[in-house]
């Protein structure tokens, strides 16, 4: 036992520290952004939502808020569209309010002025911008148009010469000085724009991926459910151009590519083909505007893309001109009602360089980069005579597309691919001209614009790369605003894999407007006759799964709101959660277990009925895995409800809940075992709670269910989810510890062991080995070894308890929430606790520092003004804090 002296004691709370950066306790905005985004281009909401960043002293509370927006840069000073008066808020977020509606393509200025608790008012801040999208479909003045040498419904024939991607071009002359040029453009599938030959954003693979329309054959399909969803849409994107445009002739080219819009694989079915709608506004120095818009005067000409598919390839003839300029056709517009995109787009997120380039051949090379990843290889610096072909061959466990590129003969070249991407760690290269050099190589990894935010470590570095390279599986398969379950051979939205990795993924990106998104694509999938919700979004009928899948209507808009405090897409979500549970209270048994039993010809229908997946061993009893589902959604909905204020509604789901809660016990506990199934039935028990004369008994069961498996994973997607934190909060975290440090099979460790640098679907390596979905796990780093957990939205109430496992010596992680930096650090040294915390702006927290000998008088002399202890129990002591940095030991 250690002894605190009283020298010691001093010297403790000298060294504890509560910091601020209370120099001059002054608060300032910054980083502002318009719907999550910087100086938008295209904004089609009527109250778009103001936010930004609160510097200075994190112990001063933002009190109040003035905004200003006017139409011209220099009218902010006398702003003639919006000035608030003092808006009184914590919350660095305010939406529009002005007396009258924004106006369609119009370009807005407004900055943002804050005071807090201390001090004065701050400066107005940096202004920022944000331009109108088109408001309304009469506003809409350009037509879809298409290549002749395509049909209205031509469906992608795959990696054949002779279907080249059409490039279409409207050329305008500007004789007058403009002062501003403002492009809303969709293309479908995928598009590139570029004004004079030069591109007009980073973006890649635009616009992002929705159901863009009616498919009458979907129930014929695969997996056939009936085309009947909530709502269709198409994205169109903003770009503002005007520093590329010249006085006198301008070209405007867009370039199309099949992406999923006309797509034929097994997962996947077409919608027709490409087609393309543009409008470009300018407006001049003299206050008048011209539109331009597609239409027949556009020309189209075949490109040097020879042939383009989502998971066919492509190949580039770079000998081959557009030179045979034909008029552009009209083409039907899609079902879907043209938005503007709401999540984030693809771009080049990372630049890799080779780590090994091995010769294999006469002119042929293989090339590792040191870890798998989604995009493609670019080739540059390139000297070979016209003709020459050069072929790429992406090695990956999955089928990979062709692609190749086919020299031009002048001077230095470069090349890759623009509307697919691939997956790979090492590629093959045929018919090299000459030597390869390193520096004609790159692999650029492309995936959704999403920042990493957040960051953990620990002393065991088997889980740091556990979590890196689950973290690269992640990224890997974030395209077109969604998160697809293989980067690969399936590349599709499945809401099971999305709902119970999302956590996780929160815990690690920026993805409030990537989430956003894809929960209203998931909304959108909704059978509004039936309220079924199926098992991917946007629905490609590949997508095998069950109420595990379609729970994500309730899973996700609620995890949002807890990681992100968003009231607003809680309410929006609030009546396709209830739909979907009145869909399954359809399939309640008379025992009052769900037993949702899809069919097709009148048979149940496997891939709409799923249970749990991928166990390494038997899966848990579909019914049971069922039920659980539905308790959960039930259970989501009653607290929703408290959220929205709707205490009748909240009544009435709790009933909902605790009757499928009693039901479940009685139906699947075994009173002979003290079980409810040996591989995994028993964690989605305890989730749930259990009365008290059975809790202790089935504890013991899933104790006994590990220890024959040898403390090694035995669980599906959605047991693995929940397996970490069921046994750190029934008093077995030292095997939730033993369970992921196991190198042999299954296990994590074990695909590390095989050379992994990503997860996989299975925990023997079969199928895809680039899959994202165990990752739900890994959220007992975050919240039980580093111990942060939310318990009010948006972090501004959390806990800190590490549950400190032998083997671990020191872990932190730290992530950005809407009001700052949540940071937890501790370290372990004899019996000894370092803990450091950071507790944000406007926020409080309660942190149980861990302690076995420490009396009341030790823990009270590191209490300060914001450092409050509030209790002693068991191993932990309390202590409740504002907004500030601390330090605190325990022993």
């Amino acid at each position: 036992m250690i002894m605190m002296t009283k020298a010691f004691s001093k010297l403790l709370f000298a060294g504890m520290i509560c910091l601020s950066l209370a120099s001059s306790a002054q608060i300032k905005p910054d980083h502002l952004t318009c719907e999550n985004q910087i100086n938008p281009q295209a904004i089609d909401i009527l109250r778009p939502a103001f936010r930004w960043e609160v510097k200075g002293d994190i112990s001063v509370t933002q009190r109040k808020v003035w905004i200003r927006i006017a139409s011209e840069k220099n009218l902010l000073e006398h702003p003639d569209v919006w000035e608030s008066t003092a808006i009184e808020t914590e919350y660095p977020s305010v939406s529009y309010g002005g007396p009258n509606p924004l106006e369609s393509t119009k370009r807005y200025w407004w900055q943002v002025s804050i005071q807090g608790d201390k001090g004065k008012r701050s400066d107005w801040s940096t202004p920022a911008s944000f331009c109108m999208g088109i408001l309304n479909d009469r506003d809409w003045q350009a037509q879809w148009i298409g290549a002749p040498w395509q049909g209205e419904k031509d469906a992608a024939t795959g990696p054949e010469p002779g279907v080249q991607a059409p490039l279409f071009r409207k050329t305008f002359t500007l004789s007058r000085k403009i002062k501003s040029a403002q492009l809303y453009c969709s293309g479908l599938g995928y598009f590139e724009a570029n004004i004079n030959q030069k591109k007009v954003c980073e973006d890649v693979l635009i616009p992002n991926q929705t159901n863009y329309g009616k498919r009458p054959d979907l129930i014929t399909a695969r997996v056939p459910i009936a085309d009947k969803f909530s709502r269709y849409k198409v994205f169109y994107l903003g770009f503002d151009i005007t520093k590329l445009l010249r006085t006198g002739t301008n070209d405007l080219d867009i370039l199309l590519g099949n992406g999923f819009y006309n797509a034929k694989e097994k997962w996947v079915m077409p919608y027709g083909s490409p087609r393309m709608i543009a409008q470009l506004v300018l407006t001049y120095a003299d206050g008048t505007r011209e539109t331009i818009v597609s239409d027949t005067s556009w020309k189209v000409a075949k490109s040097p893309i020879l042939w383009d598919g989502i998971y066919q390839g492509e190949a580039y003839d770079a000998r081959l001109s557009p030179t045979d300029w034909k008029p552009a056709c009209l083409r039907k517009a899609p079902d879907g009602a043209l938005c503007s995109q709401t999540g984030p787009s693809d771009r080049v997120m990372e630049r890799l360089k080779a780590k090994k380039i091995e010769r294999i051949g006469q002119n042929a090379y293989r090339v590792d980069f040191g870890e798998e990843i989604a995009g493609w290889l670019r080739i540059q610096n390139i000297k070979a005579p016209s003709g020459h072909r050069i072929d790429i061959k992406y090695l990956s466990e999955s089928p990979q597309g062709q692609n190749y590129y086919i020299c031009k003969g002048e001077g230095k070249e470069s090349y890759a691919a623009r509307f697919t991407w691939f997956v790979f760690r090492s590629v093959e290269i045929s018919n090299w001209p000459g030597k390869l050099s390193e520096n004609q190589l790159v692999a650029e990894a492309v995936y959704s614009n999403v920042e990493k935010n957040g960051h953990f470590s620990c002393s065991n570095p088997l889980f740091n790369q556990i979590d890196r390279i689950w973290c690269r599986s992640q990224t890997d398969n974030m395209h077109g605003g969604i998160a697809s379950d293989c980067p690969h051979r399936e590349r599709s939205g499945y809401t099971g894999d999305g709902q119970v990795a999302m956590n996780t993924v929160m815990h690690h990106f920026d993805t409030r407007q990537f989430y956003r998104k894809w929960i209203q694509d998931i909304l959108d999938a909704q059978n509004p006759s039936t309220g079924y919700v199926p098992n991917g979004a946007p629905w490609q009928p590949g997508c095998g799964g069950g109420p595990a899948w379609g729970a994500a209507i309730c899973i996700m808009p609620w995890e949002y709101h807890q990681f992100y405090d968003d009231i607003e897409l809680l309410r929006e979500a609030y009546p396709g959660m209830k739909a979907y549970f009145s869909y399954l209270t359809q399939w309640k048994t008379p025992e009052g277990v769900f037993s949702v039993r899809n069919q097709v010809d009148g048979k149940p229908f496997k891939w709409l009925n799923l249970g749990d997946w991928s166990a390494p061993g038997d899966l848990p009893q579909t019914d049971v895995v069922h039920t659980f589902y539905a308790w959960l959604c039930a259970d989501i909905i009653a607290k929703t409800a408290t959220e929205l204020g709707n205490i009748k509604e909240l009544q009435t789901y709790q009933i909902q809940a605790q009757g499928i809660q009693k039901a479940f016990v009685k139906k699947f506990y075994n009173p002979d075992t003290h079980s409810f199934g040996s591989n995994g039935e028993n964690i989605f028990a305890l989730y749930m709670g259990l009365p008290s004369h059975i809790l202790s008994k089935v504890k013991a069961s899933l104790k006994k269910d590990i220890e024959d498996h040898n403390a090694h994973l035995f669980t599906g997607m959605f047991g693995t989810r929940y397996l970490f934190e069921v046994l750190a909060e029934n008093g077995m975290n030292q095997l939730a510890y033993d369970i992921l440090n196991k190198k042999d099979f299954p296990g994590f460790g074990y695909w590390i062991e095989q050379g992994a640098t990503t997860t996989w679907e299975r925990w023997d390596g079969k199928d895809s080995r680039n899959h994202p979905m165990f990752g739900g796990g890994l959220i007992w780093f975050y919240k039980y070894v580093c111990g942060l957990t939310p318990l009010q939205p948006g972090f501004k109430v959390f806990q800190v308890k590490p549950i400190i496992p032998e083997g671990i010596t020191q872990a932190q992680y730290a992530t950005e929430t809407a009001y700052g930096k949540v940071s937890v650090e501790w370290k372990k040294e004899g019996e000894q606790i370092r803990l450091k915390v950071i507790v944000p702006r406007s926020c409080s927290g309660h942190i149980l520092l861990p302690i076995k000998h420490m009396t009341i008088d030790q823990l009270r002399a590191q209490e300060n003004e914001n450092l409050y202890l509030f209790g002693k129990y068991d191993d932990y002591a309390e202590f409740d804090t504002k907004a500030g940095e601390y330090e605190l030991v325990g022993f």
